[in-house]
């Protein structure tokens, strides 16, 4: 497997939690592939601002795949799950549309509320970044088995 090129896009909201994702992904994938891969990371503001970066990333750079990391928590309000929603089905037209892959790390709980939720979703993140690094090694062993696939027919 050569060298590959990953995007990270992750949103800044609650940013120290995302942050944990961040580690724990670079981490994991740095560990697991045969060549220390080039990671650009790229913030934008919130999760809405994700799918137009990976847009953009997706035109303008060249990646073998792109990583999307975010919080979006319920404020009170139902404005967190059209966020979600809106967030998601881009994020899926953008990957289908380009044929990258894009691992999505967007995560949405029911509850966040105060210090505890915090510590609990810190935690849970550091889980989460090592699933994606984790799908993103396979994807990117799929490609290259598809590739080598096609290239012997």
């Amino acid at each position: 497997m050569e060298k590959k090129q990953i995007c990270f896009v992750q949103a800044c909201w609650h940013k120290e939690i995302v942050d944990v994702l961040k580690d724990s992904f670079v981490e994991v994938v740095n560990r697991e592939l045969p060549q220390k891969p080039g990671i650009s990371f790229w913030e934008v503001p919130g999760s809405l601002e994700i799918p137009l970066q990976v847009q953009l990333c997706s035109k303008k750079g060249n990646y073998d795949i792109i990583v999307t990391a975010g919080l979006i928590v319920d404020g009170g309000i139902y404005r967190h799950e059209f966020v979600a929603s809106s967030v998601l089905r881009s994020i899926m037209q953008i990957q289908l549309a380009t044929e990258i892959p894009i691992i999505y790390a967007v995560l949405t709980p029911h509850h966040f509320h105060g210090q505890e939720h915090e510590e609990f979703f810190s935690e849970h993140f550091k889980v989460k970044g090592e699933e994606a690094a984790h799908a993103c090694v396979q994807t990117l062993n799929n490609m290259d088995a598809l590739q080598q696939r096609f290239a012997a027919s």
